[in-house]
């Protein structure tokens, strides 16, 4: 498998795209995850991975999306992004991931970008806006991975994201990126609807015979002015999908990316370990960008002039977040425990982050869901390289160890529940 993805990484991707990824990502992201290490055996918390929304228009009106769409465009300006990677840097970070609404309709994106040569940007798309231009564009680059969602079948494509011909103009733009040999990834939102289409070991042999390099299986999460509820996995379905991503990393040529297990199967939170946090369009920090509240902003302010630095280390809404998170379950707290988060934002009186200003009646409509957290039934990797690496940059950094959970988690009320 690890021979085979290698030469495929060697043969139908850009060599000089692959040294920026294996230098930018790999050395450098390595090192900013042992800084995030070091740091935490201080108590300090700085995310090595930030997630930043550049824009929240999208051309699309995907079923249960969370960013504010169909609101007045807001875009991040670039002296504002150059300031927020230069104050990043110097803690450390390398990665960044660029989020919406759709990146590719921010009129400066590549302005963005341009000037952070040191720096390795994760681009998520629905790739209608990647013209072959675009593509060469990144390829120039060199320090640019587009990670490109498909949904579904063109039926489900068109059901789940609002629009017609939604999986043809994706695969156009996904195809641009592999003509220019661009280091391309798909990503899916699995649900009710497309689960049984695209966790198919077929999907991934498609995916490997376009060129795809790697790919990313997420859970949908009902959150937003108009959940779904309907969509929602199943606890069976979603550990259904961990087995198959298991399974497959085993025995494929490509990568296959996940954010909630380490290398032992054992759930978790980015968000709860320090991980990665969110900065959304208007510059506040979130936790993460489903949990759209926040008490401070990127943007210094006559307030707070606090560089970027303190706002992270010092914020003890983020803190607070954080510990709830870890005292409170393995798995998702929205999700889980949504009366627990609405209790936290309103002790720290955090703000409704969002344009439509509904946040908190959304999360008071939230119903306790199981998420990736099943004790017992932990499925750990069975790659061995997967293992290793998710031991060393990749794992809960200690942030669970004592907690029980045996009675807050979504588990124990559902099964409380079952037994009423």
């Amino acid at each position: 498998m690890l021979w085979g993805l290698a030469k495929r990484a060697w043969l139908e991707t850009d060599k000089r795209l692959l040294l920026k990824l294996a230098w930018n990502m790999g050395v450098r992201g390595g090192l900013s995850v042992l800084r995030h290490r070091q740091r935490l055996r201080r108590g300090e918390y700085f995310p090595p991975f930030l997630y930043v929304s550049v824009i929240n228009s999208c051309n699309l009106r995907c079923q249960g999306c969370w960013v504010d769409v169909a609101s007045k465009q807001q875009t991040i300006e670039p002296e504002q992004f150059h300031r927020l990677v230069r104050e990043a840097r110097e803690m450390g970070n390398a990665f960044f991931g660029i989020v919406g609404g759709e990146p590719f309709m921010h009129p400066k994106l590549f302005e963005l970008l341009r000037p952070h040569r040191d720096c390795y940007f994760q681009i998520f798309t629905n790739g209608h806006f990647i013209t072959d231009e675009k593509a060469k564009m990144m390829r120039e680059l060199g320090n640019v991975t587009p990670l490109i969602s498909v949904e579904g079948t063109e039926i489900i494509s068109d059901e789940r994201r609002g629009r017609s011909g939604v999986l043809s103009k994706t695969l156009q733009g996904l195809q641009n990126c592999l003509n220019n040999k661009v280091l391309t990834g798909v990503c899916t939102s699995l649900c009710r609807t497309n689960i049984d289409d695209l966790l198919r070991e077929e999907w991934i042999d498609r995916l490997i015979q376009m060129g795809v390099m790697y790919t990313w299986f997420h859970v949908y999460r009902p959150m937003g002015p108009k959940p779904n509820f309907e969509l929602c996995l199943s606890a069976d379905q979603a550990l259904r999908a961990r087995r198959f991503v298991v399974e497959m990393r085993a025995k494929k040529p490509i990568i296959i990316v996940d954010a909630y297990y380490d290398g032992e199967g054992q759930a978790l939170c980015p968000a709860a370990t320090g991980l990665s946090h969110h900065i959304n369009p208007w510059g506040d920090i979130e936790p993460c960008p489903i949990v759209q509240f926040s008490k401070e902003s990127i943007h210094p302010s006559e307030s707070d002039p606090r560089p970027l630095r303190k706002k992270f280390l010092e914020s003890e809404f983020l803190r607070d977040f954080r510990t709830l998170s870890a005292q409170t379950t393995r798995g998702c707290i929205v999700l889980e425990r949504p009366d627990l988060l609405k209790k936290l934002i309103e002790k720290h009186a955090a703000k409704d982050s969002t344009a439509r200003q509904t946040a908190m009646q959304e999360l008071e409509a939230m119903t306790v869901r199981p998420s990736q957290y099943r004790p017992g039934n932990e499925i750990p990797e069975k790659s061995i390289w997967y293992r290793l690496a998710k031991r060393v940059f990749f794992n809960d950094f200690g942030v669970y160890r004592g907690q029980d959970h045996s009675k807050e988690s979504a588990p124990a009320l559902l099964a409380q529940r079952e037994s009423q």
